[in-house]
């Protein structure tokens, strides 16, 4: 199985135990859980048995050697990840509102993470790795763009692979050089996982046939559409596949995306038809939200097997 490596933001989360709008006044807090989206990505691909590296930036401090702790243990590979002296490891502080959404307080800005560059150490692991997976959130920063696009150009040019989920929100596309970034990667990518809108936000099409169409013809092999509490469709040349929901009581949704499409990366590269990689990754991502904490709803093999068992009446 090819070695999967990705690159961008670690940081730890701290949730609020009360529901309200904001950080206006003292609240409890749980935590600190280990967390940055390409983080919990692969911290999926390690917890399913696949070969994995990440690219990163913390301080050290408690909180960066907690998320390097926790990445080691389940098999991933954290040479790449910088511990900068007299830095600190971002944050992000949640609270949940009464609907269920959800708001934020990021430190990433004054992080270890803003200051992300290539190290000997990361230009070893793109060497090493065959396949390369880009979070939008790695693009929307330079340092870290520059150290993600590196990786794409040196592991494709090896004849390796990519896969992109876009993970980012419609008000921060104006960025200054960010909507050339996200064209970059797509016009390489061959696994592309956007949910919901994202869609529409890259693409410019109005409705989902064409945005599919879009993106097949610029090249893009497989698509694979995240519809959240929906389920899940497939997309490549040969057609559609679509998977249903699963049934589950969301504690923290929080990190299911990002174990989605660990899943589906691994399994595909692994060799699973898409039908059992769609399968598996969407037990992952419904399982992810019944845990508190970003990463800790990351599932086994097994754990997923069971999870289906226990739910194959949705099937």
């Amino acid at each position: 199985m090819p070695k999967i490596l990705t690159v961008g933001e670690i940081l730890v989360e701290l949730i609020a135990t009360t529901k309200g709008d904001g950080f206006h006044e003292p609240q409890p807090l749980i935590g600190p859980y280990p967390s940055g989206a390409p983080a919990i990505f692969v911290n999926q691909v390690g917890r399913l048995g696949g070969d994995a590296a990440i690219i990163g930036r913390v301080g050290d401090d408690n909180f960066g050697h907690l998320n390097i702790a926790r990445l080691a243990r389940d098999g991933i590979d954290v040479s790449g990840i910088e511990v900068a002296q007299g830095e600190v490891t971002g944050c992000a502080f949640v609270r949940y509102r009464e609907d269920g959404s959800r708001s934020f307080v990021f430190t990433m800005a004054q992080s270890a993470t803003a200051a992300l560059s290539i190290t000997g150490a990361g230009a070893s692991l793109m060497e090493s790795c065959d396949h390369i997976h880009i979070m939008g959130t790695a693009l929307s920063a330079s340092g870290m763009a520059e150290v993600a696009m590196e990786a794409v150009v040196r592991i494709k040019a090896r004849g390796g692979s990519l896969s992109f989920d876009p993970n980012i929100r419609p008000e921060i596309l104006d960025t200054p050089g960010l909507r050339a970034r996200l064209d970059g990667v797509l016009d390489q990518t061959d696994i592309f996982l956007p949910s919901g809108n994202e869609l529409f936000m890259l693409t410019g099409a109005r409705d989902e046939a064409s945005a599919i169409r879009v993106l097949l013809e610029r090249g893009i092999r497989e698509i694979v559409l995240k519809r959240g509490a929906e389920g899940a469709s497939h997309f490549d040349a040969d057609g559609r596949t679509d998977i249903a929901p699963l049934t589950v009581e969301e504690i923290d949704p929080t990190g299911a995306g990002d174990c989605f499409g660990g899943a589906f990366v691994t399994l595909r590269l692994a060799g699973a038809t898409p039908f059992e990689a769609l399968r598996l990754a969407n037990a992952a991502g419904a399982r992810a939200v019944t845990r508190t904490g970003p990463m800790e709803g990351s599932s086994t093999r097994a754990e997923l097997d069971r999870f289906l068992a226990d739910h194959e009446t949705d099937y």
